[in-house]
């Protein structure tokens, strides 16, 4: 190649990166604002987790776990779905943002009598030996109105832009959370009883500067004809969300029903863990689904949908990799009761990336606004994960075999969830909006 045509290739590979650059711009800011409240939160997150897992005991941390877990699939009545057409607003015609504001705070007070008789039955039907009413009540509250409310504003300043508003202020809540489990190691009696006081103290103090300091303002108007017309979407994505979250979170439930609560103690550990290396792949599926919403042209190309799902999958390994070698270097650096359960970590090594990856499936159904076809999918899972999770407890297996085979269980709901959701997407070109 002549010096000449070297240098023209160097100039335009320089305009290209500089179109690329600033194409992406504000794309790749939002992005790192909000890996920088993950990267955050993922440090305040572990020093919560070793605070809370090494002082209750494994049992004790099971029943809180799995009672947490029931918790967060309650919390997605909230309001009966309205988050969504709210995040929709704000995401899209922010000046209807007070109007939806208003139908939101309707459908959460319409919700809560549903919320607390769903509560009653799963204590009855899960906790009634194990657990007191007021202990798993507080645990409720604190995951279906503070948390879960501190959660939506998070939502609505996404959908506006304001992401490092939305990242400091899931920093913020869960510093609140790790400054109440440091307090509860150092001064109280290690019981879950008292631990439910300082959780929802913790929670609700979130929910507290949520409100006061995050969310927009906003005057509040009330206009039904409006709801009306976007509440068959609403409830659609409610049952999706405790669909999802059913299938996400039913496992903790299964294990403390038919392993026990020592077994269940030791399943919330490993899946705590996955949990935090899971938060960079969340930041970019929050800003994928705002892309879609606006276009879903881009998921016509296969050559695109390949490359998203080796990156979620290839970030989501990396991370469990990166804590299992972590361990394997300093099985005591997270406690105790934590290094007990650390050698099982490397056995759930591809766990991560199918769980995120179903987490992705979901959100490509709901950008493009395939909300009742996202709740039959997540439906299927859930039921499809409750009878591989029983069946494999029922075997009666060492723990470290049916941990390992979580991977296949995993697999079997990854293969499920891409077969029906690259089905339902075809030709998905519309906005939802």
């Amino acid at each position: 190649m002549r010096p000449s045509q070297a240098l023209s290739c160097r100039i335009e590979m320089i305009a290209r990166l500089k179109t690329l650059a600033v194409t992406y711009k504000d794309t790749v800011r939002a992005y790192l604002s909000m890996i920088g409240g993950s990267a955050g939160r993922l440090v305040i997150s572990l020093v919560y987790f070793i605070a809370i897992a090494n002082t209750l005991s494994i049992s004790e941390f099971g029943l809180f776990a799995t009672a947490s877990a029931c918790g967060i699939m309650l919390s997605r009545l909230l309001a009966f779905g309205f988050v969504s057409p709210l995040y929709r607003i704000a995401t899209v015609k922010q000046r209807l943002l007070g109007t939806y504001t208003g139908g939101f705070l309707a459908g959460m007070v319409l919700s809560l009598p549903v919320i607390a008789l769903a509560a009653w039955v799963t204590h009855r039907l899960v906790f009634a030996d194990q657990m007191t009413i007021p202990t798993f009540a507080k645990i409720i509250v604190a995951e279906v109105l503070c948390w879960r409310i501190m959660e939506i504003v998070v939502i609505v300043s996404y959908g506006i832009n304001r992401f490092g508003a939305g990242s400091w202020l899931v920093v913020m809540a869960t510093l609140f959370k790790m400054a109440a489990a440091v307090a509860f190691a150092m001064l109280a009696d290690g019981s879950l009883s008292t631990w439910a006081w300082y959780y929802i103290g913790a929670n609700g103090l979130a929910a507290l500067a949520a409100i006061v300091f995050f969310y927009p303002r906003v005057r509040l108007r009330w206009k039904p004809v409006l709801y009306m017309r976007r509440w068959a979407d609403a409830i659609s994505v409610a049952g999706a969300e405790v669909l999802f979250y059913i299938q996400s979170e039913l496992d903790k439930v299964l294990v403390l029903s038919l392993g026990g609560a020592e077994a269940a103690g030791i399943y919330a550990m490993i899946m705590r863990l996955v949990d935090l290396t899971a938060l960079p792949v969340r930041a970019f599926l929050t800003l994928l689904t705002q892309k879609l919403m606006r276009t879903a042209a881009v998921l016509e190309q296969f050559k695109y949908r390949v490359m998203l799902e080796a990156g979620v999958a290839s970030i989501s390994t990396a991370g469990l990799l990166a804590m299992s070698g972590f361990l394997w270097i300093f099985p005591n650096a997270l406690g105790r009761n934590v290094a007990e359960v650390a050698p099982l970590l490397i056995l759930v090594a591809l766990v991560p990336a199918f769980r995120n990856l179903i987490e992705y499936h979901s959100e490509l159904l709901y950008a493009t606004g395939r909300t009742f076809v996202r709740m039959l999918v997540l439906a299927s899972l859930g039921a499809m994960k409750a009878l591989l999770l029983a069946y494999l407890l029922g075997l009666a297996l060492d723990i470290p075999v049916w941990v390992e085979l979580m991977n296949g269980l995993f697999l079997v709901l990854y293969v499920q969830s891409a077969l029906f959701t690259y089905q339902a997407l075809r030709g998905a070109t519309r906005r939802p909006i």
